[in-house]
């Protein structure tokens, strides 16, 4: 955990109590919602809307905007978890979207805009063959299936600290706490990360860390035959931003595919917030398989699942059969083809770097002009304020982090008309293309407050 001398730590829990507080009052009818949920379960639509002091209910979004059913405004940089790099009723997504509905929403048949999708995809990612799925979950479970179909080999190598949605065989030292017997750093023990996950699961995935070439190489001369790859966030995005170290993401495909086993990128949240081609063009390095989701969409639920000429050949003759009855639905198609061809053109993404350096360069003025030991770190269109000094090369590392400073953050941003991610020990702000100079800077002077209370010292 981070170092916090006791009068900081006392600072720390006084801003939380006072912006609960203040946050509590002014959400009114999102407290009387949630009492009135009563036949759902937990009073939301998924555990991760589970807030603490409750739960916020959205009531619309407009360009870079959210409103919730108390009337408050914030500037979004919340984006459904990495998903509205377009914004909020983008008016190419508004159209495909309307275009296609009048005509039918659902055939269980191909349409001409899963096509351009495809090869927009294709271009991008360096990639030569796509399918569609309805979610990151959906693309990732896939990923692992090709994987063993492909080589005929069982175990798969995950990192620890990384998530790839909830299907059994990632469920495992997604974010496993320290009590947990988690093993050494560099050999970690494998955990579930939910109840319900089979024992019999959990002896198929192999865990090693992050930037650790040496312990992938281990795992692989240990158990090589069993191994038929490994499935990784190449930017981990799960625990704030965490880079990869220069060569890592080569030297792994290279060792990988020595032993005869296959390398998955999950770009659930990289894929387009990063740059046009994910992380995979920005570092110069394909897999054999790459996730998508998220930001694909426009806001709708669509993934896709890329891969080489040798692993998709497995679905295109029937080796290995991926389906789904909503996948590449026409709205989802309809609203990624406007995503990608539209919305995501070399001017959006030069605004999108714009923004980004506005925001990291204020806040990390922000952070120097009160002496506070953090980090700002960012990929792309998105980016957190790590609270510590310095970097974070894994999952280890990004468990000296005190929650309390992100918690404090989020509630002093969603106060001051700042939406972002709960949980701010994790998640990361997304910048979308319908942001403002203006927006950014709120969230700037938001971070300015924050830091001006904790670093009152008593004399």
């Amino acid at each position: 955990m981070t170092a916090t001398v006791p009068a900081l730590s006392e600072r720390l829990d006084a801003v939380i109590a006072d912006e609960t507080e203040a946050f509590v009052a002014r959400q009114p009818r999102s407290r009387a919602l949630g009492s009135r949920a009563g036949h759902l379960a937990g009073g939301v639509t998924s555990n991760w809307q589970i807030t603490e002091p409750q739960a916020v209910w959205i009531s619309h979004g407009a360009g870079s905007k959210v409103y919730d059913v108390d009337g408050c405004e914030y500037a979004d940089f919340h984006g459904g978890y990495g998903v509205s790099l377009a914004g909020h009723a983008h008016p190419a997504v508004v159209a495909a979207v309307r275009g296609r509905v009048a005509r039918g929403t659902h055939f269980a048949q191909p349409t001409e805009d899963a096509i351009v999708v495809a090869d927009d995809l294709a271009d991008r990612f360096d990639q030569p063959l796509w399918r569609f799925a309805n979610s990151g979950t959906e693309a990732t479970m896939d990923a692992v299936h090709l994987m063993r179909a492909a080589t005929g080999r069982d175990r798969i190598l995950k990192v620890e600290g990384c998530y790839h949605g909830h299907h059994d065989s990632v469920e495992v030292s997604v974010l496993p706490e320290p009590d947990d017997p988690i093993g050494p750093p560099e050999r970690p023990t494998g955990v579930p990360d939910n109840t319900g996950i089979p024992a019999a699961i959990m002896d198929l995935v192999t865990v090693v860390p992050f930037n650790d070439v040496d312990a992938v190489e281990r795992a692989l001369l240990e158990q090589g035959d069993e191994v038929a790859g490994m499935i990784l966030e190449p930017i981990m995005m799960n625990a704030g931003i965490i880079h990869p170290d220069e060569g890592y993401l080569a030297e792994l495909r290279d060792v990988l595919h020595r032993h005869g086993a296959l390398l998955a990128f999950d770009e659930v949240k990289t894929g387009l917030t990063v740059g046009p081609g994910g992380v995979s063009r920005a570092l110069g390095v394909t897999p054999d398989l790459v996730c998508l989701a998220k930001a694909m969409g426009g806001g709708l639920p669509t993934a896709a699942i890329g891969g080489s000429e040798a692993v998709m050949s497995l679905i295109a003759d029937g080796r290995y059969e991926q389906v789904g009855t909503f996948n590449g639905n026409p709205l989802g198609m309809a609203a990624a083809r406007a995503m990608l061809t539209e919305v995501l053109t070399p001017a959006a993404y030069e605004h999108l770097e714009r923004l980004r350096d506005r925001l990291e360069t204020g806040l990390q003025d922000v952070i120097d002009r009160h002496g506070l030991p953090w980090r700002v770190v960012t990929a792309g269109a998105k980016g957190c304020v790590s609270f510590l000094a310095e970097p974070i090369r894994d999952f280890r590392g990004f468990l000296r982090l005190d929650d309390r400073y992100g918690h404090a953050h989020w509630l002093v941003q969603h106060n001051r008309g700042v939406f972002l991610p709960p949980w701010g020990k994790v998640e990361q702000w997304l910048l979308s293309v319908q942001h403002t100079d203006e927006d950014v800077d709120r969230l700037v002077v938001n971070c300015d407050h924050l830091a001006s209370r904790l670093v009152t010292v008593e004399t």
